[in-house]
């Protein structure tokens, strides 16, 4: 606060920061189509917004554009028929809205006027491109009389305000606490023909759904938030001054470019936490990290998880080019906006009495930091492919949290029992009532119903964790780094990433795996095939004297997939075999002068999309002593783990 207070009494005035402002690059990284200067006043008394914004838009596309859309997100907290709150009930994540508070828990978004800078003002119209449900106000389009041709720009100037709904699904209040997430009217993207799948050039503006979240088109943000003196506001972007106002208030301006989006957080019970991350070889990262007082002791926890975030990223996918990151710890109250990203800006979550076993905050600091690779820097469509965006990121979490805190027990270390991070997103599909639910590919809101979680985080998760064990993690990084790098700040779509895919591993690894890879993803991704193969029968023989052994491999599935099968002689001797996978029954005839012991399919894991682990090996003297001691030490974790509840209770 005292920085900030030396800034402002070095002379930075509160007007004209669109010119004031440092540019964070030399030059823009994105296209910067749309621009926005927005002035925003939070009154903490009524939860309400009163916003000025001023967006420039450029038309991408050689089309004649005779219409903009618009999406206002704070309508899908309106009433009960929005389409949000009829496809959740008025919940998420097992937050739901507390229809019994005392204080309003409705939130909403009105556009009060709109013009064309020095020209007509401008009418709006509510319209439901995905359901037609005309109680849903979250999309308008706005008919223009002069349309924005080719490469062309449009200023608009927009008066704005709005209701903040008391959080329970990532934006909102709770108490004093504010997490202002899509709060302004926010233009949709413009795709022209080639984009993504647009065969022609069109609006992609669709409605707030219960499983979704966003797509935007990437600009620069000058953002003015006038709050009570005694509130910390953190937001998206850099801070670059603040004046105090005689009546009690500040106002604080940050700024922002090639971005997606932009969120703020205001609260008078911060702690803040400044560190650093220094890139090997040069360069460093800010991080503030603003907690609740009694979180302040899991501080390094957060700070730690986010260092090892950004160096796991930059080494192995690509370089982070942002100069800061902040990350919010809401208030318990407040759960509803935990985990969830922002352009540099994240929240997470914790709880005072969670032990350093529980590695939940150091979890959704990772995962949410991940989020500006696939959300921020390439943008994917999170409504029509979520799972480009949150199982990329599910596949990233999971190698991160394993490789820094141990594959047994990254995610969860108590009363001796262990959980691995990618091993709870492969349980997370394997063990369904029925994997074969649904696939990973489609309209969020057209998914199998209560399937959203499982298929976009931990179906993709597996499935990508299974390319990777397949084609070796060198090429798998090859393929990343390559899609990252070719498609960043371009919104990319599937195809995009499967073409890298066909085109990295025939040049690695030649014909193993066919021409391309398209076999592959017409069964994890685009299909619902369930994988399940199985070591059925062992049989040693001595026909003529000489030994022989036949190893019986089943496939129990739809899913194919290539399997290796791992043979062990009782003189020491193993002989890795290979299958194609295709048929339904395999046996494999081995000649050596011993005797098989046992035989493993599978062995390295690397399909890890398998649904059943326990059939894949068979021993000739199979020993109750693993299941024995594995008995024992989950009993011993569920008697220590009810006895630490007991205590918190």
């Amino acid at each position: 606060m005292k920085l900030r207070l030396l800034l402002s009494l070095m002379g930075m005035a509160l007007t004209g920061f669109a010119q004031q402002a440092k540019p964070i690059f030399n030059k823009p990284l994105s296209p910067r189509l749309a621009n926005y200067q927005i002035d925003v006043t939070l009154d903490p008394a009524s939860k309400k917004i009163n916003g000025r914004e001023t967006l420039t838009w450029r038309n991408p596309s050689t089309d004649v554009v005779r219409e903009l859309q618009f999406h206002l997100y704070l309508n899908a907290f309106r009433n009960e028929n929005s389409t949000f709150m009829r496809e959740s009930g008025g919940q998420l994540r097992g937050e739901g809205i507390d229809r019994s508070a005392k204080e309003n828990p409705y939130g909403s978004i009105d556009i009060v006027s709109m013009k064309v800078r020095n020209g007509e003002p401008l009418a709006y119209q509510f319209f439901q491109p995905d359901d037609q449900n005309r109680d849903d106000h979250t999309v308008v389009r706005v008919p223009l009389s002069k349309p924005v041709g080719p490469g062309e720009t449009i200023v608009l100037d927009i008066a704005f305000r709005a209701k903040l709904p008391k959080i329970f699904a990532r934006t909102g209040f709770s108490r004093d606490f504010f997490l202002v997430g899509q709060w302004f009217p926010k233009i949709g993207v413009y795709e022209p023909a080639g984009t993504r799948y647009a065969k022609t050039g069109q609006w992609n503006c669709h409605q707030f759904h219960a499983h979704s979240e966003f797509y935007a088109d990437y600009g620069v943000y000058d953002v003015n938030i006038t709050t009570p003196k005694e509130y910390w506001v953190s937001a998206t972007g850099l801070y670059q001054s603040e004046k105090i106002h005689s009546n009690g208030t500040k106002t604080l301006f940050y700024h922002a470019e090639d971005v997606v989006d932009f969120a703020w957080t205001a609260s008078p019970h911060f702690q803040v936490i400044n560190d650093k991350w220094k890139r090997p070889g040069g360069g460093e990262v800010s991080i503030e990290l603003v907690m609740q007082p009694e979180h302040a002791h899991q501080a390094q926890r957060h700070i730690d998880a986010a260092r090892s975030a950004l160096a796991y990223f930059d080494k192995y996918l690509g370089k982070y080019p942002f100069p800061n990151l902040t990350i919010v710890d809401p208030p318990f109250h407040a759960q509803g906006s935990f985990g969830m990203e922002y352009p540099t800006f994240i929240t997470a979550g914790s709880a005072w009495f969670l032990p350093t076993g529980a590695r939940f905050p150091e979890e959704v600091t990772i995962h949410e930091f991940g989020h500006q690779y696939f959300m921020q820097l390439l943008a994917t469509n999170e409504f029509e492919e979520a799972w480009l965006d949150e199982g990329f990121n599910q596949y990233y979490e999971g190698r991160i949290m394993d490789e820094t805190y141990g594959p047994r027990s990254s995610q969860i270390d108590l009363f001796g029992f262990g959980m691995g991070d990618m091993e709870s997103s492969r349980d997370s599909y394997v063990h369904q009532d029925n994997p074969a639910i649904g696939s990973s590919f489609g309209n969020t809101w057209q998914l199998p119903e209560g399937q959203y979680g499982v298929l976009t985080y931990s179906k993709t998760a597996t499935w990508m964790r299974t390319l990777e064990g397949l084609v070796g993690r060198r090429v798998m990084d090859e393929i990343m780094q390559t899609y990252f790098t070719r498609w960043q700040f371009k919104h990319p779509d599937g195809q995009n990433f499967i073409d890298i895919v066909n085109e990295i591993v025939p040049k690695r690894l030649g014909g193993k795996y066919g021409a391309d890879m398209n076999w592959f993803f017409d069964q994890a991704l685009y299909g619902d095939n369930v994988v399940d193969y199985e070591l059925v029968s062992i049989k040693n023989s001595r026909p003529n004297g000489q030994r022989q052994a036949v190893i019986t491999v089943q496939r129990n599935g739809d899913g194919k997939l290539p399997v290796d099968v791992l043979v062990h002689f009782d003189n020491g001797r193993e002989l890795m075999l290979f299958w194609d996978g295709k048929g339904r029954q395999r046996r494999f005839t081995v000649t050596e002068n011993a005797r098989v012991l046992w035989a493993s399919v599978d062995p390295k894991q690397k399909i890890f999309m398998d649904t059943n682990l326990n059939n894949n090996s068979l021993t000739l003297s199979p020993s109750s002593a693993p299941a024995a001691k594995f008995a024992a030490k989950f009993l011993f974790w569920v008697e220590n783990w009810m006895q630490w509840l007991a205590w918190l209770a």
